[in-house]
């Protein structure tokens, strides 16, 4: 059966998707059946990984609002062992039409179900927001992944995150729980990301991973040629990096 990791922050720009496409890509290169669901109205997992938003004939819109199997939905990716199910534009609607649907904050989960034990992950791209999509996602996760920028600001909104997962986890997922938190956009050069990197650590404790994303020129290019950094440039910083969070992932998922 699956593991099943939101990534989420609501504050944009911190590198969420980067982190969705990257540790997914990575989780299959080391052999780890892995299925990456773009639950973002942007749909940049989708376009991340080479797939154009506008011709694709089923997204996750068609799974959470028209009952859609995720087996129809979900298509290969261009890394061996990574599937991927689509992000459009009709997905930015969704969030509206769920209030009148029956069990809104379970559309997802009821997917998931049925295809959780052909995956050993399911990672989910949240958008940058706490309604019904991120809801969604936190009700059908078992742990959720926070990505963190190693800039000022790094720990506002955090607060909020974190009383959605309590509420998530009051009234519909008990067993959620945080996963960890990963620390991108790091520049050892700077104060500032050294500091950072420090007050996440003794906010999160032993919840931070040792595992530091830099900022890398490679890793900013690699979304627009449609690959993931591990297929870009699998010697960049960025590729180095995103496979060792995907190897302390796996060390910590399976302790």
């Amino acid at each position: 059966m699956a593991k099943i990791v939101a990534i989420a922050n609501q504050k944009g720009g911190v590198g969420k998707t980067t982190t969705a496409i990257n540790l997914s890509a990575c989780l299959a290169h080391l052999n780890k059946k892995t299925l990456l669901i773009d639950l973002d109205p942007q749909g940049n997992s989708t376009t991340g990984l080479g797939v154009d938003k506008k011709t694709t004939q089923l997204s996750a819109y068609d799974l959470i609002i028209n009952d859609a199997n995720m087996d129809d939905v979900m298509i290969p990716t261009v890394q061996t062992d990574l599937f991927l199910c689509p992000a459009n534009i009709n997905l930015a609607g969704a969030e509206v039409e769920l209030v009148s649907q029956i069990s809104r904050e379970t559309r997802l989960a009821d997917a998931i179900d049925k295809i959780a034990d052909k995956f050993e992950y399911i990672m989910i791209d949240c958008p940058p927001s706490l309604g019904l999509l991120t809801l969604n996602a936190l009700t059908a996760a078992n742990t959720v992944l926070v990505p963190i920028q190693c800039e000022y600001f790094a720990l506002e909104g955090l607060s909020q995150l974190m009383e959605t997962i309590k509420i998530v986890q009051r009234r519909l997922n008990p067993s959620l729980s945080v996963e960890g938190v990963v620390l991108t956009m790091f520049d050892s050069r700077t104060n500032l990301s050294i500091e950072v990197a420090e007050e996440v650590r003794k906010h999160f404790s032993d919840r931070v991973y040792q595992t530091l994303i830099p900022r890398n020129v490679r890793l900013s290019e690699a979304p627009s040629y449609g690959l993931p950094i591990i297929m870009y440039d699998k010697t960049s910083k960025g590729a180095e990096a995103y496979l060792q969070l995907a190897n302390e992932f796996i060390s910590v998922s399976e302790q």
